[in-house]
């Protein structure tokens, strides 16, 4: 913040502003303004439902007014903004809110400066001007914005929380190419920006449409499919492996005394728990598998073209991955502890030897998980015959 004041103070000071410029400043904050009232209800939404960095529209703006207005400019165009979206767009500045609001500004207002200087660097007004522009805010914006979030949480700290995932990334990338190309409108016809506002509305929107069915198709702990989505998904492998006479692997992945980590170390321990072996599933199955969480502490895994013994192999690699696994986290009364030399118990079946169905399949792995409980657990069970099964009730 103290950097941010001085650069302004310090531009005021030596850079004169003129009409034109405040003319230009009038026009995109106008435009802002107006994007901002439209997609409001959007831009909330998207708030409530992010997931690690939140990635707003404000730097298709600030990108063209650091090419085209002098700094003093831009860092205004920042206060403006930020101070609009979170009176309208975010239902105000709550108690604890307005060090974040203040803080999301400053890093606006640097990431412009940086733009501007990016963009003088590069010579006279052209692609390669905005294109340096452009990386410029881009690489100060995610600095800053990645330090804050590590900051704010160094234990829980990781590159996807901290730095955003590809999709943000690719987000913030494709805004700042829509920034670019106003730049340019803004430089030769500049009435002609007041058609970004709807590819704007139709890109935040298509952003939250995505969130929502994230949010309907995955449980939330783990990032693995829900049981509702696994469960469609793996109705569809069965009518395609029937087609085409194929045949596929199914995991049945019960944690040992999982109820023993929430009693001792609380249910905190426990999410932390199953966010590591969920990772571990995903880790050792391959991109086209259906992983996921079944309730509680199971999980399941549908292994397409994958014979029982391959996926016997499989399910071996997670259960000494999971075996391994040493956990940091906090118990209920903040104390780190790691939580280590879990194990689990893992049921193999396969269609269609086990069953004709998912849910017969599902009902061989499940058995087999039985039996490896009853032998000890820490172990691999393929499915058993039928006559082997009823005994076994």
């Amino acid at each position: 913040m103290a950097a941010a004041a001085a650069l302004t103070v310090v531009s005021t000071v030596l850079i004169s502003v003129t009409m034109a410029d405040l003319r230009l400043f009038a026009l995109i904050t106008g435009l802002a303004i107006a994007q901002t009232e439209v997609t409001r209800r959007i831009e909330r939404q998207r708030r409530m439902l992010s997931h690690g960095p939140h990635i707003n529209v404000t730097s298709v703006w600030l990108l063209p007014a650091a090419l085209l207005v002098p700094p003093q400019l831009v860092a205004a165009l920042a206060v403006v903004l930020y101070a609009y979206l979170a009176l309208r767009s975010w239902n105000g500045i709550g108690a604890g809110e307005a060090h974040r609001v203040a803080a999301n500004a400053t890093t606006m207002v640097l990431s412009g400066f940086g733009a501007g200087l990016a963009g003088h660097l590069a010579g006279e007004q052209g692609v390669a001007t905005v294109a340096a522009a452009a990386l410029g805010y881009f690489l100060v914006n995610t600095a800053l914005t990645g330090l804050g979030l590590y900051l704010a949480n160094p234990a829980k700290a990781t590159p996807a929380s901290c730095l955003g995932t590809m999709d943000d990334n690719l987000l913030e990338a494709s805004i700042l190419c829509v920034g670019g190309l106003l730049t340019m409108v803004l430089t030769n016809e500049p009435l002609l920006s007041l058609l970004v506002i709807l590819p704007l509305y139709i890109l935040q929107r298509s952003v939250l449409i995505k969130r929502l069915e994230e949010l309907a198709t995955t449980d939330q702990k783990t990032q693995l499919l829900n049981a509702t989505t696994w469960q469609d998904g793996a109705q569809r492998e069965i009518s395609r492996a029937e087609r085409e006479h194929s045949t596929f692997g199914a995991l049945m992945i019960d944690l040992d005394h999982f109820k023993h980590i929430n009693d001792t170390f609380g249910h905190l321990a426990g999410d932390d728990v199953l966010k590591a072996v969920a990772a571990v599933v995903k880790q050792e199955t391959r991109a086209h598998d259906l992983v996921g969480r079944f309730g509680g502490e199971e999980f399941v895994a549908l292994l397409p073209s994958t014979s029982k013994e391959d996926a016997i192999v499989t399910a071996e690699r997670i259960r000494q991955r999971i075996s391994e696994l040493v956990i940091p986290t906090r118990t209920n009364e903040g104390e780190q502890v790691e939580i280590e030399r879990r194990t689990a118990s893992i049921g193999v079946a396969s269609f269609p030897m086990d069953g004709s169905s998912i849910e017969e399949v599902m009902a061989s792995a499940d058995a087999a998980v039985y039996v490896a409980k009853d032998s000890g657990r820490n172990r691999v069970v393929g499915s058993v015959t039928k006559p082997a099964l009823a005994a076994v009730a």
